[in-house]
């Protein structure tokens, strides 16, 4: 189904649920009207890659079910993950999230403090064993078991490793707590570790520097609509908003298909928006979906390459914050066009790729388009090409 058709039926199936009191339930819950919200959801339903017919679904589960109990850590982190989260509109994302879960513990947003607030977190840790989320925002620093970072007494380790013991499932939220991200860059002198490596087994990676807070909101809403988390890649990324490269769906790809790069900011080809591969964009080899979705809920264009920026490949462990931003990036699908020259040519390695080119044209082993040009190269009757 193409995204026209998608939108179209989901308009039709959001039409027949306008009067529903699963909606009215909705406005009275969130104090949205009940067309933001039919919206909201239907972006949810896009985001997961689930058919129009489940948005019935995802409705009632948003209305009707039981707020899960989530407690929320924060370790090496710059706190951007919680930010993202409470920046977006249409509707707002921070009424939205606090009245889907059940938020009891979050250093940040809790009003409480010190004693008070760890108190909080062991009732709601034994009020509802085996059935709350941990969400971990950061990386955990390990070295010298974990004095680097201590909440309440507790290092990051022990913390995590307490409030997992019990937990119905764990979410990574970010880079930092996904694979490590900034903070374990080399030298890493906290030894900082994904969360996954120090509770030793696979959790839900949601990276992202910040990740787009619908990925996150999708997992929350799958996990009350199927009572189980989103299907997950490899490295734990939820295959709805991970599966794709993003050089595939970015909105600049037309011109890396014909050859047309930026190759310094602020040139011809980068006020024309041509693509920024040369310029070090990594999305040849990130995998996420910030071409469809975009950030903050202001238009086309708002991600980092639609604003003339090279992805720096945040999502993705070995790239982001490891690789420099502007080092040219693996091509793991399509390579650009043979006929126009490399980003980068060798020096003094012999015959380029352009070379090369040429000289099988002359030597007539070039074919389709190459074929036409060698015939006008070997013309005897004054065609360009004719030896003197």
């Amino acid at each position: 189904m193409s995204a026209i058709d998608f939108w179209l039926e989901t308009s039709r199936v959001a039409k027949a649920m306008e009067q529903s009191e699963a909606l009215g339930a909705a406005e009275r819950r969130f104090g949205v009207r009940r067309r933001d919200f039919l919206h909201f959801a239907a972006t949810l339903v896009a985001s997961m890659g689930l058919p129009t017919s489940a948005l019935g679904a995802v409705v009632n589960a948003m209305t009707q079910s039981k707020r899960p109990s989530v407690i929320w850590l924060q370790f090496q982190e710059c706190t951007g993950c919680t930010e993202s989260l409470l920046r977006a509109e249409h509707p707002t994302l921070e009424k939205l999230l606090l009245e889907l879960i059940s938020l009891d513990y979050h250093e940040t947003l809790a009003a409480a403090a010190g004693h008070q607030v760890e108190a909080a977190r062991k009732a709601a840790m034994k009020e509802n064993a085996g059935r709350y989320l941990l969400v971990v925002e950061g990386a955990i620093p390990t070295r010298e078991n974990g004095i680097y970072c201590k909440v309440g007494g507790q290092t990051a380790v022990d913390l995590v490793q307490e409030v997992a013991a019990d937990a119905a499932a764990v979410i990574s939220i970010g880079s930092c707590a996904s694979w490590g991200g900034m903070p374990s860059t080399s030298p890493n002198p906290t030894g900082a570790s994904s969360v996954g490596a120090v509770l030793g087994k696979s959790v839900v990676t949601i990276p992202g520097c910040p990740p787009n807070p619908y990925n996150f909101l999708s997992t929350v809403v799958h996990f009350l609509t199927f009572g189980a988390l989103p299907e997950v890649d490899a490295r734990g990324r939820p295959k709805f908003a991970y599966g794709r490269l993003i050089h595939e769906n970015c909105e600049r790809r037309a011109h890396f298909d014909a050859g047309r790069f930026a190759t310094r900011f602020g040139d011809e080809g980068h006020r024309q928006g041509w693509c920024l591969y040369k310029l070090g964009c990594k999305g040849p080899e990130t995998y996420a979906n910030c071409p469809q979705l975009l950030f903050n809920d202001c238009g086309a264009g708002a991600w980092p390459v639609g604003t003339g920026h090279p992805c720096i490949g945040c999502t993705e462990e070995g790239v982001g914050f490891t690789k420099p931003i502007h080092q040219l990036a693996v091509l793991k699908t399509v390579t650009p066009p043979t006929q126009f020259a490399r980003p980068a040519e060798p020096q003094g390695q012999g015959a380029t790729v352009v070379t090369a080119g040429a000289a099988a044209v002359l030597g007539g082993l070039a074919i389709g388009a190459g074929l036409k040009l060698a015939s006008k190269l070997g013309n005897k009757d004054g065609e360009p090409g004719e030896k003197s």
